[in-house]
């Protein structure tokens, strides 16, 4: 199971195929390969990057999903 990266709990939803959302702390998380990728989703809808965030070690996945 996917553990979110932010507030490493797993109340993870399955949004669409490789997208992820966080419903503790309202990340969106995509899975690239063995790699999450993090997003805020704003008000408009858009998406703002929150990578720079995390290292890289908190941003590889270390369980199947």
């Amino acid at each position: 199971m996917l553990t979110c990266p932010n507030c490493h709990r797993r109340n993870i939803g399955k949004i669409a195929n490789n997208q992820y959302y966080c419903w503790d702390c309202f990340i969106e998380l995509a899975v690239e390969g063995d790699r999450l990728t993090t997003y805020q989703v704003e008000e408009d809808g858009s998406l703002s990057s929150l990578d720079d965030l995390f290292t890289e070690d908190e941003l590889r996945i270390q369980e199947s999903l």
